[in-house]
């Protein structure tokens, strides 16, 4: 069955379902002039700016030097980047505070916000599992239900840490539910701890595990578990290389010392990302390796049998394959081998190689997602990003097509092959998610739970359009905004992307985003080349010498919505995190003048230097290194945000953000690209970098802290197109 992780059963919460309460308008705001007129001088006039020292490190690729003056900023331990992180950060704080309406929004933000929140339940063992916010909490709580309906908590995140920066980061029970494995991050770093109890007593069994990173809990039996980490790095832990994972087996009891070295511990076993997956009736143990974030070799152990080898099923990265789900010795892959959009595929466990494969769920011309419970397999299927689910019984037959309650996003229907009812949530940009239980025999869907979020659907519309990009290239845009908006060219909008890595953007609800659109915003969402929308063949088209594609594709959606009056240059502000944080960093310095604002967060933003940092290695698939070779340098440096900031140029209104503990994408990059963009912007516009502090890449981040974060980036945004008020 599929495997449930907190990141997941949270995405689900935090898309909760749909009210039938009109939206409470707020209140027009009631401005002091005398601080409107200072705020707008401000803006007005260049800003003073933390001096930030130039160093004289020059690198030389390929007979070219490349000057790198901000090299400093890399040691995220050295008493200098902290004492720069602190005066930056006053900057920015200083000029927030002069926002007359930030108060305004921060407190529409926590109204909105504040209603309960039900994730998609889940059962294990005796009882029903769930996770759930009050409204404000930091942090999500995890519930269980008996069999009698009564309720308690079984984790309260909330009491690890008194700021709310310690979270859930997944949880992992045996078979028969009487032990459960969770992961905490501390921070919003990526290194985890493991903590192992009795889940009638509450009781911890044995010592933490300390230092995992990257990391799946998969149990065998009620003895104990696998897990994977690196080698704690030398140096900083937040910045150092991690290049060799490895997977680990521990037995309950013995301490993780004793742990078991699975796979991973030599040169020829040497990969990047390295997992193992039990099969549920715990007869064999799967091995992934990789050495970037596509395409893995696949081997398989038989765990009845103590002293089995490793038989290899895949011995090359040319795909991405994983397990779906096993009946005794029949295995279910599902594959992108041959398959761009992915199949699944029956094997025989004593001949596992794809050479004895057979399609049981053939490609089509949508991309595959697929999920098993209740002896089922669903296939979820990507349309234009929009959900379409079939469901197939185990032999291949189609059985029906589920009826979706809508046009949007539906959660995976996965359980155990014993369950009969499943759970599902649906939603999409304006309507909050509705969790819906689903009868595996009839067809059935009926509402579980539905939201009690103070949003009223019916005031907004959702519309997906098809643009031509540069080349010529079909590419489709969701854009949501309040019902009779008038198309005048003066609406502020958000345009939000990502293009990368093969991961779709699918329709969500979000609190955060009704709050804008309530103000008359718009928000755009293009699913650029580089992602997932249309299979391997659109994720190729937007990586490493083809990665412009993704840029142009995000400026080709930006020229539509002022073609089109949504919006012109003075309104239009960009958005992205991560990968999505680099688009944002090249197409504001590639078209400074399209932009108005633009917001990269968290992004990749040397790309000179991106693969020295963590596990920053394992993205050259999709952006390929500047020591790959000569041509691979030039592109790169061609686009690379960090070494684009030009002397004399105007850029945008620009807010990067960043957090002191993100060791997924080093926050150097943020730090580095914010003082070129400081030391050579020529406009009045500000070039600000906002920088969270005990706070990581992102995953858990505490509601407090997200809610502060929107009121200051929607004030920001706003404050510089030139609005006075909110509505």
């Amino acid at each position: 069955m599929m495997k449930k992780s907190l990141a997941i059963t949270v995405a689900a919460v935090l898309l909760s379902a749909c009210g039938d309460k009109a939206a409470e308008k707020p209140a027009p705001v009631v401005t002091d002039t005398a601080v409107e007129k200072k705020a707008s001088e401000q803006v007005a006039t260049k800003l003073v700016y933390p001096e930030t020292r130039q160093g004289d490190v020059v690198d030389e690729y390929y007979g070219v030097k490349v000057a790198d003056p901000y090299r400093w900023l890399e040691d995220d331990r050295s008493e200098e980047t902290g004492a720069w992180v602190k005066a930056q950060n006053k900057v920015t704080f200083d000029y927030l505070e002069q926002i007359p309406y930030r108060a305004q929004l921060k407190q529409r933000l926590q109204e909105l916000w504040n209603y309960e929140k039900v994730g998609v339940p889940y059962t294990e063992g005796e009882y029903q599992y769930f996770y759930k916010n009050d409204g404000l909490q930091n942090q999500y709580v995890l519930y269980r239900k008996d069999a009698d309906g009564n309720e308690e908590v079984f984790l309260d995140p909330n009491t690890f840490s008194e700021d709310g920066t310690t979270s859930l980061s997944q949880v992992s029970f045996s078979k028969d539910g009487s032990l459960a494995a969770y992961s905490i991050s501390e921070g919003g770093s990526d290194w985890r701890k493991i903590i192992i109890i009795d889940t009638k007593t509450g009781k911890q069994l044995g010592d933490t595990l300390v230092d995992v990173k990257f990391s799946g809990i998969s149990w065998f039996n009620n003895e104990g578990f696998y897990y994977s980490s690196y080698d704690k790095p030398q140096g900083s832990e937040l910045s150092a290389k991690t290049d060799q994972h490895k997977l680990y087996y521990h037995q309950l009891g013995k301490p993780q010392s004793e742990d078991a070295l699975i796979f991973g511990g030599t040169d020829e076993q040497k990969r990047r990302y390295v997992s193992g997956e039990v099969t549920e009736d715990g007869r064999y143990l799967f091995i992934y390796g990789a050495v970037s974030t596509s395409g893995n070799d696949l081997y398989m152990k038989d765990l009845s049998k103590p002293d089995s080898e490793l038989v290899t099923v895949l011995d090359h990265t040319d795909s991405d394959t994983s397990l779906l789900h096993s009946e005794g010795d029949t295995l279910y892959f599902v594959t992108n081998l041959g398959a761009a959009n992915k199949k699944v595929v029956i094997v025989d466990a004593k001949s596992p190689t794809s050479e004895n494969w057979k399609d049981l769920i053939a490609e089509t011309d949508n991309v595959l997602a697929p999920s098993v419970g209740g002896g089922f397999i669903f296939a979820e299927y990507m349309v234009d990003a929009i959900s379409k689910v079939m469901q197939y019984d185990m032999t291949g037959k189609l059985v029906r097509e589920v009826s979706l309650p809508g046009v949007g996003s539906s959660s995976s229907l996965s359980g155990k092959t014993d369950e009969t009812t499943l759970y599902y949530s649906f939603n999409n940009y304006t309507t909050p998610s509705t969790i819906y239980s689903f009868d595996v025999n009839s067809g059935k869907s009926d509402v579980y739970m539905a939201s009690k979020a103070k949003v009223n659907s019916d005031d907004f519309v959702s519309k997906q359009i098809f643009y031509t990009s540069k080349d010529g290239t079909k590419v489709p845009m969701i854009i949501s905004h309040k019902k009779g908006l008038k198309l005048d060219g003066s609406n502020p909008t958000i345009l939000y992307g990502y293009g990368g890595f093969n991961i779709s953007l699918t329709p969500s609800f979000s609190v955060a985003n009704a709050v804008w659109m309530e103000q008359g915003g718009i928000y755009a969402v293009a699913n650029l080349r580089g992602g997932g929308e249309y299979g391997k063949k659109w994720h190729i088209a937007g990586t490493q010498l083809q990665k412009q594609n993704v840029f142009d594709d995000f400026i080709s959606a930006g020229e539509y919505l002022i073609s089109e009056n949504y919006t012109s240059s003075d309104y239009l502000a960009i958005r992205g995190g991560s990968n999505g944080g680099l688009l944002v960093g090249a197409v504001m310095t590639q078209r400074p003048d399209l932009v108005k604002v633009a917001l990269p967060a968290v992004g990749v933003l040397d790309m000179l230097r991106y693969h020295t940092f963590t596990a920053g290695a394992g993205w050259a698939y999709d952006y390929g290194t500047s020591e790959q070779s000569e041509e691979m340098f030039n592109y790169l440096k061609g686009y690379s945000p960090t070494h684009n900031v030009k002397d004399g140029v105007s850029y945008p209104a620009t807010m990067v953000t960043t957090a002191d503990h993100d060791d997924r994408v080093v926050p150097a990059h943020s730090f580095k690209f914010a003082a070129e963009l400081q030391a050579k912007q020529a406009g009045d516009a500000p070039t600000l970098i906002r920088i969270e502090t005990n706070a990581g890449h992102g995953a858990g981040t505490p509601v407090s802290k997200s809610i502060e974060q929107y009121a200051d980036i929607f004030g920001f945004t706003l404050y510089n197109m030139g609005v006075k008020s909110l509505n």
